[in-house]
């Protein structure tokens, strides 16, 4: 059985557990596939070999002895190199980290995946201490997307997206703080889940925008997302037989974004039976406030490394954070209390609606060497600008899933869903029914590539 673009990680583990292949074998079909196909797109930092053939061992053990190893039995994953890794320094894609104290034990996240029979493959590519929308790392190298080498993968766990996108593992750990997660997995073409504000556990995970940060997992397929989500998540999600109250969101969702992207919406929206639209209040400045509170944050967390270590840092990140540090204290608290003030706004709208609908990218997954993108009628940086739609929605905190647009042969391209606190149950039903009537799925790649 090859791990390949059609090998979900609900079939690994059934097999797994059953005796019918071995964890063993699942690991040295992914680690020849790595040695092979991952040059293409520069998904992994490191390779995990040795640790990953020892845990296969241990699960096969477990199946041989009847113990049941777990619902992720022999499911390979790779980690956002921001993940506290046992016995391996965390890189957070930084030059100067390499040589970092090693990490003593493992991301709460990464281990409960491991408890969960999964096993940890290697550490992947992300634009460096997580800033960025582009994963173009200046030490690492940029990662390429699966659909097409010539372009981005998104940021800023573009590696974790391309990983998953391109079948070299099934499952991958991301963060998201702006729309790291939901960025590349509208450009590669595949689920991701920017979960509610603490309700993934952050222990062991290098911090960027602490008030921002979240984690979450990618995948090629809603169940498997869900499945993973539910392992990771502190809070118990319930069901409902209600039928959502789904809205599309207009204004600032509409400007700037590909046709497409907006007859997608279209589309969805007639099939729920729905024609309501949902203004988001002050988006624009949501976004603003966002920009503020991440370069303000990032800036202070490293002003005492930059103050000694500049010349190490990716000249694009190093310039970002330098300008944070200088920003008043007193924009700082006006973008703090705002925060408070919009999470107020959105609470009132979603006790009107229960899903809220965007675009997750205003376009396709631009070349590597695309400087600019139209931006109100104007060119403007193509990679500051890939989180228009998710940024805005970051600072609500609310859970969002990035879902893939069913269009084999084309470049991928995602929608967000967004709902309340408590509604996830609800949120990943409407996904469901959309992903088996055929308008939500992930497609493999081109087989050229």
């Amino acid at each position: 059985m090859p791990l390949g673009a059609d090998a979900s990680a609900i079939v690994i583990a059934e097999k797994v557990r059953c005796g019918a292949i071995s964890a063993q074998r699942i690991v040295e079909d992914v680690l020849a596939d790595i040695q092979i196909r991952n040059a293409s797109f520069n998904c992994f930092t490191r390779v995990l070999a040795e640790t990953a053939r020892k845990a296969a061992k241990v699960i096969d053990q477990k199946v041989m002895d009847g113990v049941d190893p777990g619902p992720l039995a022999g499911v390979p994953f790779g980690a956002k190199d921001l993940f506290d890794i046992a016995g391996i320094p965390t890189t957070a894609g930084a030059k100067l980290r390499l040589n970092a104290p090693p990490a003593k034990s493992d991301a709460e996240v990464v281990a409960r995946l491991k408890r969960a029979g999964a096993i940890l493959i290697g550490t992947l590519n992300m634009d460096e201490f997580a800033y960025g929308f582009a994963t173009v790392n200046a030490h690492f190298g940029p990662t390429r997307n699966p659909h097409d080498p010539s372009r981005l993968a998104g940021g800023s766990s573009g590696g974790s997206a391309a990983a998953v996108a391109a079948g070299l593992v099934p499952i991958a750990l991301g963060s998201d703080t702006n729309g790291s997660i939901r960025v590349p997995a509208s450009l590669c073409g595949i689920w991701g889940i920017r979960p509610a504000d603490n309700v993934i556990p952050m222990n062991g995970v290098f911090p960027f925008v602490e008030i921002l940060d979240t984690v979450g997992p990618f995948a090629r397929s809603l169940a498997e997302l869900v499945l993973v989500y539910d392992l990771l998540s502190d809070s118990k999600r319930s069901s409902s037989d209600l039928q959502p109250r789904v809205a599309r969101l207009d204004g600032w969702f509409e400007r700037n974004a590909d046709p497409e992207a907006l007859q997608a919406v279209d589309a969805v929206m007639k099939h729920v039976g729905s024609y309501a639209v949902a203004k988001m209040p002050e988006a624009e400045a949501a976004r603003s406030a966002s920009h503020l509170m991440t370069a303000a944050q990032g800036g202070a967390f490293h002003l005492e490394s930059l103050r000694h270590h500049a010349i190490d840092y990716d000249p694009a990140v190093r310039d970002r954070l330098l300008a944070g540090t200088m920003l008043p204290a007193g924009n700082y608290l006006k973008a703090i209390a705002f925060r408070t003030y919009y999470r107020d706004k959105i609470r009132e709208l979603f006790k009107r609606f229960d899903i809220l609908i965007a675009p997750s990218t205003p376009v396709v997954a631009p070349r590597i060497d695309q400087a600019t993108m139209i931006v109100d009628g104007k060119p403007a940086q193509a990679r500051a600008n890939l989180g228009l739609y998710t940024q805005p929605l970051s600072l609500a905190g609310i859970p969002i899933v990035s879902a893939p647009l069913n269009r084999p042969g084309r470049l991928p391209f995602g929608l967000q869903f967004a709902t309340w606190p408590g509604r996830e149950g609800m949120l990943f039903q409407l996904l469901s029914q959309l992903e088996s009537d055929g308008f939500l799925g992930a497609h493999a790649p081109p087989s050229e590539f």
